[in-house]
């Protein structure tokens, strides 16, 4: 079963949202999925604790380097999907959870800063590919930018990306105050009040496609690996 490994060495780049909100709409269209939380400052199981999370959605958290393959492992024996939400750094238990990724999401923010530890986090996929001899999807997600406004340094990010044969999501998860919410407020997007919170259908809509968009990435990538069996 798929397991979606974030991954990103550099803190606040939107991994845990970007989880979140993945683990999430996939609950909502039925299927069981595991977050797996080893980031050491688990805002996922934090989120988790409150009220809303759909019972089809488990989170599992107290993950160390020693226990993070078996952790993944036993997670995708039981639920359809597997999303790993990783410590932002580069570690062993990086290493090891990325190893057993059917497709790494790499959550940038639009700077030349937050672009440059992309590229970081790439390059340890492709150790990790060396390693183990194997391919492992990845892909780039924009993350906290502006639904309206295009910036120039994010538009010569994603060129660089692309002449570097970097794959990056078509769908950007935008700066929206419904996301921060949910960690205010548990549950899903589709729960929270819009009495308190604001622009929630416009957020939906946002989330949702990022979740289609990963569906689709992931099929693509089990037809490649079909294919090459064929072949």
């Amino acid at each position: 079963m798929p397991t979606i490994v974030f991954a990103s060495p550099k803190g606040g780049a939107g991994k845990s949202t970007a989880a979140v909100l993945l683990a999430t709409e996939l609950a909502l269209k039925g299927a069981a999925v595991t977050i797996i939380d080893a980031d050491p400052n688990k805002p996922v199981s934090e989120w988790a604790r409150r009220e809303g999370r759909p019972d089809n959605l488990a989170v599992v958290a107290d993950i160390s380097e020693k226990t993070i393959i078996d952790e993944i492992e036993s997670a995708a024996q039981k639920t359809p999907f597997v999303v790993v939400d990783l410590e932002g750094t580069a570690s062993m238990m990086v290493a090891y959870a990325i190893s057993r990724a059917d497709l790494v999401i790499v959550p940038t923010q639009g700077s030349q800063l937050d672009a440059k530890e992309a590229g970081k986090a790439i390059k340890l996929i492709k150790q990790q590919e060396k390693a183990f001899n194997k391919a492992i999807p990845y892909s780039i997600l924009f993350t906290r930018t502006s639904s309206a406004i295009r910036p120039r340094t994010l538009q010569h990010i994603q060129q660089e990306f692309q002449k570097h044969g970097v794959r990056s999501f078509q769908v950007q998860i935008h700066e929206r105050e419904a996301y921060r919410a949910l960690f205010s407020f548990g549950g899903t997007l589709e729960s929270l009040n819009p009495q308190f919170v604001s622009n929630i259908d416009a957020a939906i809509v946002n989330a949702r496609a990022f979740a289609g968009e990963v569906v689709a990435m992931l099929r693509d990538v089990a037809q490649k690996e079909s294919e090459t069996k064929v072949a």
